[in-house]
């Protein structure tokens, strides 16, 4: 009798146990599929959006993180998200970073390159991936990059010689490039001494100093300026700086010797430093790139190819591999004269900040 009732007792606590697990099956099959169901729609949503992979080279300048500002909330407006990765001027590092955000699947990726050439690898890497690579600003070079959105670049070398030739026909000259690494130093280079060039040949000036600017960094362009000014016992008319960061180091020499303001310098970018020099009459002129246009154009074009669209183009830039399609904007020469109706007329700096320090 006990050895039936123990056993009775035993397939009692067996049903029992089989009825609870089954109803913890269900409820647990319910909260899948309601779980499912949700990661579903949630990954729907996620793939109807554009999402773009932004890589720059830095955010140790004011102009770049402008432009991520602006490229960001275009991209936005356009429906999209932006994921940013800067890896201030190292190589290695943005190749990494531009690896993670094609590993992340991104639509489409934008590159502001550190190095023109390392930054290839990046291209080869995307395009493994079938991701598209637009190069924003600065070109890739020798890469098979799809698109190529940035300012006239060799027009910019032109109106930085222009303006300072204009005010100084004959002298000694000292050129102060950009990164030797920056594709684009090379055409702001190759722009201006189309301009210097014949009044070189012709006698009527000399560069007596010519040196890239690692890194761009103002250190470097301080200590250059500096040797061009030891190696000509400070006899120097003028200088033709590739952007606002060296032409600050440019000026922080000639201060030092009690000659800023006596030398035009030219510069780019616009940045407020260099407006607020123009306006106290130590930098000569700095060219505008209405960046807002640069970074509406790049997130329309961009989430045009996530989109599987094309984009339409009227010229080509050569990479040194192929002929890019390439959008090219048209920058802006910005003195004294009309810095109110341009950089200040377009929102770019206030009034207040750009005259804060002007007599």
């Amino acid at each position: 009798m006990k050895k039936w009732m123990k056993k009775s007792t035993l397939m009692m606590l067996m049903l029992v146990l089989t009825f609870a697990l089954a109803a913890c099956n269900n409820g647990n099959t319910a909260n899948n599929s309601g779980n499912a169901g949700g990661n579903e729609a949630s990954g729907d949503k996620k793939d109807d959006k554009i999402v773009v992979g932004f890589s720059m080279d830095t955010l140790e300048e004011e102009r770049w993180k402008k432009d991520r500002d602006l490229f960001v909330a275009a991209v936005e407006n356009l429906g999209g998200e932006v994921k940013v990765q800067s890896a201030n001027g190292d190589d290695a590092l943005q190749i990494s970073q531009a690896e993670n955000l094609i590993s992340q699947g991104v639509d489409v990726l934008v590159v502001v390159p550190h190095n023109a050439e390392a930054a290839a690898t990046i291209v080869e890497k995307a395009h493994s991936a079938n991701i598209k690579v637009v190069s924003y600003d600065r070109l890739i070079k020798n890469s098979d990059v799809d698109l190529y959105v940035s300012f006239d670049n060799e027009r910019v070398g032109e109106m930085q010689a222009e303006a300072i030739t204009k005010l100084a026909p004959e002298g000694k000259y000292v050129y102060i490039g950009g990164a030797d690494t920056d594709n684009n130093a090379h055409l702001f280079k190759k722009g201006a001494f189309n301009v210097l060039q014949p009044l070189i040949d012709g006698g009527q000036i000399e560069v007596v100093y010519d040196q890239w600017t690692k890194e761009w960094n103002p250190a470097n362009a301080l200590a250059n300026m500096e040797n061009a000014l030891t190696a000509n016992n400070n006899d120097i008319t003028a200088v033709v700086a590739a952007n606002d960061g060296t032409a600050g180091g440019v000026i922080q020499a000639l201060q030092s010797q009690g000659l800023a303001g006596e030398i035009p310098v030219s510069g780019q970018d616009a940045e407020l430093a260099a407006a607020q020099r123009i306006v106290e009459g130590t930098q000569t002129m700095t060219v505008y790139k209405p960046i807002k246009n640069l970074a509406e154009k790049i997130a329309e074009v961009s989430v045009m190819i996530a989109k599987g669209e094309s984009v339409s183009t009227d010229q080509t830039v050569n990479n040194g591999k192929i002929d890019v399609p390439s959008i090219l904007l048209d920058p802006i020469a910005v003195t004294k004269e009309n810095i109110d109706d341009t950089i200040i007329a377009d929102g770019f700096h206030s009034k207040e900040d750009v005259y804060k320090n002007a007599k």
